[in-house]
């Protein structure tokens, strides 16, 4: 697992927000209520797999803030001047390979969040209740669509494919995209660990977000310890860049982070570059 960002709720949490780079959002004012679709944002959502990207150059996409000229002391009419916040998103399914796929999450994943809660380390990095309890589970799955209503990120459940049973999650987050870049989260519970399923699905949304989304930097943050998390993102082709200190809270103590990056310009040993076909 890749450590998330903090989580930004008021109050006390159980720990650091969930999986790598889960990058969670406060949890604060109404989410999508029980009968919204699973990762479908109400109103227009931007075309997510095709397009000229996330607005980079030609005015705010999906995660970019008020632009310049916005004046916060004038005179005229603030709603109808304003400048739009994030777009709402619509979290698309995608395969993962033959044998994993990613999709929204769904209120029938309440047993995926019941045993990553169970896990010693996921809760203590997560947005993941430590005490399990179907209420705090709910919340959490509405917690993932309202990311996605919001315009902060795309959080999707990975699936097994055969027998549809979800087995972790995989996030991509927009909250640095003004500054061209966005960071992914994932993290897997015991049962799907060990089968090629962080790789498969770290490879799937990083390419979907070079090269569909156009994004021109994507990190990821993984403690020192976790060599398995760091060769699947060196595998991706990811590259460590360096080690932050004390860059994140874990349980009772601040721990370090390792950074690992992807551009969109990079190029493999075979030269082509990354977000190519």
């Amino acid at each position: 697992m890749a450590a998330p960002e903090p989580d930004p709720r008021p109050g006390p949490t159980s720990g650091p927000t969930s999986g790598p780079t889960s990058d969670s959002e406060p949890d604060t004012g109404p989410g999508p209520g029980p009968d919204t679709p699973p990762g479908t944002a109400p109103g227009p959502a931007p075309a997510a797999r095709s397009g000229p990207g996330l607005g980079f150059g030609s005015g705010p996409g999906p995660g970019l803030g008020p632009g310049p000229g916005t004046d916060a002391d004038s005179d005229t009419d603030a709603d109808s001047d304003a400048p739009p916040g994030p777009e709402p998103l619509t979290v698309p399914s995608m395969s993962a390979g033959p044998d994993f796929g990613l999709r929204p999450w769904e209120m029938s994943d309440l047993p995926l969040v019941r045993e990553a809660a169970q896990d010693p380390y996921i809760p203590l990095i997560t947005t993941i209740p430590a005490r399990y309890s179907d209420k705090a589970a709910e919340a959490f799955v509405r917690r993932q669509w309202d990311r996605a209503a919001t315009g902060h990120g795309y959080p999707f459940a990975i699936v097994r494919s055969r027998d549809r049973r979800p087995v972790g999650a995989i996030g991509l987050w927009l909250r640095d995209l003004p500054q061209g870049r966005a960071s992914i989260g994932y993290w897997m519970v015991p049962s799907g660990r060990g089968q090629g399923v962080t790789r498969a699905a770290l490879r799937t949304v990083t390419h979907w977000a070079l090269h569909d989304l156009r994004v021109p930097r994507l990190q990821l943050f993984i403690e020192p310890w976790n060599t398995a998390s760091a060769h699947i993102a060196e595998d991706v082709g990811y590259r460590r860049e360096g080690l932050l200190r004390g860059w994140q809270q874990v349980g009772d103590e601040r721990r370090d982070m390792a950074v690992y990056g992807l551009l969109n310009s990079d190029r493999p040993a075979d030269g082509r570059a990354v977000a190519e076909d």
